[in-house]
């Protein structure tokens, strides 16, 4: 059964932590070059595997005592919102031009550039926290991919035109904020678990 709670809260988050990162910048490239619909295809297939692999290993932690998984969760969410308050701003990546627009060189290159940019990157790190604390792996998968999907879509369609109107470093703080909340919590269950 999925948890709308959970799947909200995971999305919130998750969105406000990938919006500030590269691949609104990765979506916003390919979407001026490309067939949006052929960039968002790739980007949400590497995206959907990212939150498969991140789920699975927040789902093996779980498997820990709770108070060490609180205390593991607690540390991770409090990096994650270091990492949100004193990361540098990233430059525009080179997206390599595909020779043809066919459906599948244009939705490899998506899929490639997000598969190789975003493994091991905050948002999957926080999945798989994510997964690990409330031990709802689809609600958690459903809520990051949905989140995802919807920076791709947005970095694809309209990214400046909402950068212009919402300050970057506002929806950094804010991300930052979210995590730093989680993660005290997470280390008080530790505490008085």
């Amino acid at each position: 059964m999925i948890s709308i709670t959970v799947t909200a809260l995971v999305f919130g988050v998750v969105f406000l932590a990938e919006l500030p990162d590269k691949t609104a910048l990765a979506g916003l490239v390919l979407g001026t070059r490309y067939r949006a619909s052929y960039v968002f295809a790739g980007i949400a297939a590497a995206f959907a595997l990212h939150v498969a692999l991140a789920v699975a290993a927040g789902s093996v932690l779980t498997l820990l005592p709770q108070q060490l998984l609180h205390a593991l969760t607690g540390v991770l969410f409090l990096g994650g919102a270091a990492v949100l308050l004193f990361k540098k701003d990233e430059g525009e990546e080179e997206v390599r031009r595909p020779e043809d627009q066919s459906f599948w060189k244009v939705a490899g290159a998506g899929f490639m550039l997000i598969l190789v940019a975003e493994f091991g990157d905050l948002t999957q790190i926080m999945t798989a926290n994510l997964a690990a604390r409330y031990d709802d792996p689809l609600s958690v998968g459903l809520g990051a991919v949905l989140a995802l999907w919807a920076v791709a879509g947005l970095g694809i369609v309209g990214g400046k035109a909402l950068m212009k109107r919402v300050p970057l470093k506002l929806i950094t703080r804010i991300a930052a904020l979210l995590m730093l909340a989680l993660g005290v919590w997470s280390l008080w269950e530790a505490i008085a678990g």
